[in-house]
């Protein structure tokens, strides 16, 4: 198990069952990246990923 899998699994364990909105989830990243400026790339990257999920490369 990497070191980042137990956060993950500790999200799945406390909110698992919550329905949340995109939109919830996007003020979310924005205040961890305001707070933590040092990962705005990485956040980025994901918040990135996720929206062209879809997309049929």
């Amino acid at each position: 198990m990497y070191f980042t899998d137990r956060g993950i699994e500790e999200l799945l364990d406390r909110r698992g069952t919550d329905e949340v909105s995109l939109g919830w989830l996007a003020d979310r990243l924005q205040e961890f990246v305001d707070l933590n400026p040092e990962f705005e790339t990485a956040v980025e990257r994901f918040a990135t990923w996720l929206a062209r999920l879809d997309d049929s490369d």
